[in-house]
C-alpha cells in the first residue's frame, strides 16, 4: 500500500558537517592535556589591546567602550593584576588586583576606590563595569588543572558551528568533545558542576569555556581562539569574556606575553590614593557602601 505514490513525498537532504580531517582522544588524554598546559604556566606578563561592552536585555541598551591598552599580571595560584590605559594619554582607565578572595579596584575618572570580595557582586550599580572582578578575569585567562580529589571529569560529544570554506554565509556542524567538570562543595558535601571545557577537534584546542554558579546558571562564557607557541606553551592570542549574569563582555587581543618570570610582591599591591572616595561591598548582602576618603 506505501509503495503507491500518492501517499509519500521524498526530499533530497543536503549534507551539512564538515568534512575537515579531525583528531580523536580519550577522556583521560583531554584532562592530562588541561592539566599538562595548565602546569606549564606559574606567572604571566601581558600586554593587551582591551575592548569592553556592558548591557543586554536587562538594560535595555548595550554601551560599547574605545579599545584601550591594558597590562595583565599573574601568579598562581590566584593572583591577578590588570591595568587599562586611556588611548593616547595613557593615563590610567583602571587599575584592579586580587589574591583570589578579595579585590581592589582603583578608577580615577571617578575617583572611586572599590573594595570588597570576588563573590560580591552590586547588581543594582548603574555603572556595569563596576561589576569588573579580577578572579573573573584570572579564571576565564587561565584553564585550572582538574583536581581528581575533589573534581570529576565526565566527556560528552557535542557539534559545534563552524564556517563553510565554499560558502561564506553558510555554517557547518563539526564534531567537538565537552569536558564536563563536577567540584565538591565543600561546605554542604555534595556536588555540582563546575564548568565544561569544550575541545574543538581540528587541532584538540580548548576553545571554550563555560564557568557555572552553585545553582546551576552560567557565571563565565570564554572563547578562545589564534593559539600559538609562547615559549614553548599553547596559548590562544585571543580572549573573549562574557558575564551574562551581569551583562558586560571584555575582549582580550594579546600584544606582548612573557611567561614564567619571578614576580615581585609589590607588583600585585594597590594602594587606596589620597582624597579617594572609597566603596566597600558588604559581603552580607552584596550593597555597596560609599565612605569617606579617611574610611569613615
Amino acid at each position: 500500500m506505501f509503495s503507491t505514490g500518492c501517499l509519500f513525498r521524498s526530499r533530497k537532504v543536503e549534507a551539512r558537517t564538515s568534512n575537515a580531517p579531525l583528531k580523536s582522544a580519550t577522556l583521560q588524554e583531554l584532562v592530562q592535556r588541561i592539566n599538562t598546559e595548565a602546569a606549564k604556566i606559574n606567572t604571566m606578563n601581558a600586554t593587551v589591546d582591551i575592548k569592553a561592552s556592558a548591557g543586554g536585555e536587562k538594560k535595555g541598551k548595550i554601551t560599547e567602550y574605545q579599545e584601550i591598552r591594558g597590562y595583565i599580571l599573574t601568579e598562581r595560584p590566584k593572583m591577578l593584576r590588570m591595568i587599562g590605559l586611556f588611548p593616547i594619554v595613557r593615563n590610567r582607565a583602571f587599575d584592579m588586583v586580587s589574591d583570589g578572595d578579595d579585590f581592589k579596584l582603583w578608577l580615577p575618572t571617578k575617583n572611586r576606590f572599590i573594595v570588597g570580595r570576588n563573590d560580591v557582586i552590586n547588581a543594582s550599580t548603574k555603572q556595569p563595569l563596576e561589576n569588573l572582578r579580577p578572579q573573573h578575569i584570572h579564571d576565564a585567562l587561565l584553564l585550572q588543572e582538574i583536581d581528581p580529589k575533589n573534581e570529576i571529569a565526565v566527556l560528552e560529544t557535542g557539534t559545534d558551528k563552524v564556517p563553510d570554506p565554499k560558502e561564506n554565509d553558510r555554517e557547518l556542524d563539526q564534531p567537538n568533545y565537552v569536558v564536563n567538570v563536577i567540584q565538591r562543595d565543600e561546605r554542604n558535601g555534595g556536588w555540582f558542576l563546575s564548568r565544561k571545557i569544550v575541545f574543538e577537534r581540528v587541532n584538540l584546542n580548548p576553545h571554550v569555556q563555560i564557568v557555572y554558579d552553585k545553582n546551576g546558571n552560567v557565571a563565565t562564557w570564554a572563547a578562545y581562539s589564534g593559539f600559538r607557541d609562547y615559549e614553548g606553551v599553547n596559548f590562544p592570542a585571543r580572549i573573549q569574556i562574557n558575564r551574562p549574569q551581569e551583562e558586560y563582555q571584555i575582549d582580550l587581543s594579546m600584544v606582548k606575553l612573557v611567561l614564567n618570570k619571578e614576580m615581585k610582591p609589590d607588583q600585585f599591591q594597590l594602594q587606596q590614593p589620597a582624597g579617594a572616595t572609597v566603596v566597600r561591598l558588604d559581603a552580607a548582602n552584596g550593597n555597596a557602601q560609599a565612605v569617606g576618603a579617611d574610611g569613615k
